[in-house]
């Protein structure tokens, strides 16, 4: 092979791109891709990975970027492989994932004339992407912005917002050749365009600004979720202010404290309950849980609301915030803790969420107990009580993660992740294959079987990328997240099933083998308490078994035995140990 300026190019994007911290590449196989596979293959910095689904490609390289806030390359060929990558690129944006989606192209003049796997990559992924740019066929007098482009690149998927870039890149024959020497590089051997990160110490006058909306609540509560700060800081102002935090797993907030609330849900489907500890203010630190219970409870609280997102992104669904607040959560909780601390606060106001979230969740532990067969709600508390200190999980949108939210205790020394950007069940597997290989920590997936046949092909090549990943799958025989919707009454039964309930004969311990993977099924809790507790060299699939038709039921059930217990303890009599004076003081309605 010869020296190319086409081979020079590539090559200096992936310098670039490993001085400037990227340690990831997925790339699909395909021939217009060749200069840059090789130029991947060729630099060791960069640890490379070849999947043969662009879909499943893409999404692992999702996982890596979640996991590690760095940007992955993912690499395609031309043509409708380029197509596969977009539901990634979508999740990586409504996410705020680091991603670098490099699509190979034909050259100018083979587009518009019936050459094949040409299809116009301009724009692919429309406004889903922070950056794009296509260079064209490299030239030698273009030398000069080769690092350039590739610094640029990884510094506009950092952000803020952090996201996905796309970089649509035109080769010609011959694909294969050597690189000349590399442009001249910064002299400190840095990248070739850095980014200087926000202050995590927010402005005094926007401190007093915030300050001003929530120094006459008495009764707030604290809303933490996905990129809400680290534990000590929330936990600190919720001691200064005397405010429970509404934690859902993704949170570090959602840990063993005095003012952890992990039975939000449950509290506030009993009406009694969700009236009586109503706020007059919320802090809502990082991205919203779940529940749909909680955010309905909020919106119709009248409390002064502040969201304050790393990125400034705005999410405010309910159109409820007086304040949309650009910053670091860690930062502004300790901003707000000197700023706010000592105000006057209803001395009752702890204490009644404190013994509600002890009452509900001892209601809750003993209601999921009660059932001597796996349900998914002990699926869920299962799993993330038995996972060893230092795991990480990955959760599935749909059903998985609402159990999980609704139904885990809390617990300290595990990481939470999930695409809660779509909130799409499509690449989940995929995501987490993603997360175990970027890390190399122990690695489980929370996963129910339609999510798990949607990235069957995650699984190609599993079994050789060295993951430590336990892929855990609710098998339920179909998508049981529509069982409680309206379709599950209003439809016909026969209709409902084939429509929406969608039953599969898929063996999925079969499937794993296929891969050359084990699989086993569970039959028990301590049988898979005990399989994700053990010690595993590779990756290995569990499947537990529920039944959808009655897993509403196993819900209700649930909650029936929260609100019981609730009433026991004296619904809304404030002579009660958690009952305190229904009249409102301060904001908010009377």
């Amino acid at each position: 092979m010869t020296a190319s300026p086409q081979a020079t190019f590539v090559a200096t994007l992936v310098d670039e791109w490993a001085r400037a911290g990227v340690a990831h590449a997925v790339v699909a196989p395909g021939s217009r891709s060749t200069p840059l596979v090789l130029a991947l293959a060729a630099d060791g910095r960069i640890r490379l990975h070849v999947h043969h689904d662009e879909r499943s490609a893409a999404f692992l390289a999702l996982g890596i970027g979640l996991a590690t806030g760095v940007p992955a390359v993912v690499l395609t060929t031309s043509g409708t492989a380029a197509v596969e990558l977009h539901p990634a690129v979508v999740e990586a944006d409504l996410a705020r994932v680091p991603l670098l989606v490099c699509t190979a192209d034909r050259p100018p003049e083979l587009h518009h004339v019936g050459a094949p796997q040409t299809v116009d990559q301009t724009h692919l992924y429309g406004r889903s992407v922070r950056w794009f740019a296509e260079p064209g066929v490299a030239e030698p007098t273009a030398s000069a912005t080769w690092r350039s482009l590739a610094a640029r690149a990884v510094a506009e998927a950092l952000g803020p917002p952090a996201g996905p870039v796309h970089l649509n890149l035109a080769f010609r024959d011959p694909l294969a050749a050597l690189p000349g020497p590399l442009p001249p590089t910064r002299a400190d051997g840095g990248p070739w365009h850095r980014t200087v990160p926000r202050p995590a110490t927010p402005a005094p006058d926007a401190v007093d600004e915030v300050r001003s909306l929530l120094a006459g609540a008495r009764r707030g509560v604290i809303v933490a979720g996905g990129g809400s700060g680290d534990a000590e800081a929330v936990h600190g102002l919720a001691s200064a202010l005397g405010w429970p935090v509404l934690a859902d797993p993704r949170a570090p907030a959602r840990c063993p404290a005095p003012a952890t609330v992990a039975s939000f849900d449950a509290l506030l489907r009993h009406e009694a309950t969700a009236e009586r500890l109503r706020p007059d203010a919320v802090l809502r630190l990082g991205q919203a849980p779940a529940s749909k219970v909680l955010g309905q409870w909020l919106a119709a609280s009248g409390a002064v609301q502040v969201a304050v997102e790393a990125d400034g992104t705005w999410l405010d669904p309910d159109r409820t915030a007086a304040a949309m607040v650009a910053g670091d959560p860690s930062g502004w909780c300790r901003a707000l803790s000197d700023a706010l601390g000592g105000a006057p606060t209803d001395e009752g106001w702890a204490p009644a969420w404190a013994a509600a979230e002890g009452t509900a969740s001892s209601a809750m532990a003993s209601a999921i107990a009660a059932v001597s067969t796996p349900t998914e709600p002990a699926v869920a508390r299962t799993l993330a009580a038995a996972l060893p200190d230092g795991a990480t999980l990955v959760v599935s949108s749909s059903m998985p993660v609402r159990d999980l939210e609704w139904y885990a205790a809390p617990r300290a020394g595990l990481r939470v992740l999930a695409n809660r950007g779509a909130n799409g069940i499509d690449g989940v597997l995929s995501t987490a294959v993603g997360a175990a290989v970027a890390t190399g920590e122990r690695t489980a997936v929370l996963i129910g079987d339609i999510a798990l046949l949607h990235d069957t092909n995650g699984l190609l090549g599993l079994a050789g990328r060295g993951a430590d990943l336990t892929v855990v799958v609710v098998d339920n025989r179909g998508g049981g997240i529509f069982s409680f919707l309206p379709q599950s009454t209003t439809v016909p039964p026969e209709v409902f099933e084939r429509l929406f309930g969608t039953p599969h004969d898929v063996d999925l311990v079969a499937l794993a083998e296929v891969h050359g993977l084990p699989g086993t099924e569970v039959s028990d809790l301590d049988e898979l308490a005990s399989a994700v507790a053990s010690p595993v060299e590779g990756a290995r699939i569990v499947v537990v078994r529920t039944d959808r038709s009655s897993n509403v039921a196993v819900h209700d059930r649930v909650h029936a035995a929260v609100a019981a217990a609730l009433d026991e303890r004296g619904g809304g009599d404030p002579a009660q140990p958690d009952g305190i004076s229904g009249a409102q003081d301060g904001p908010g309605p009377a």
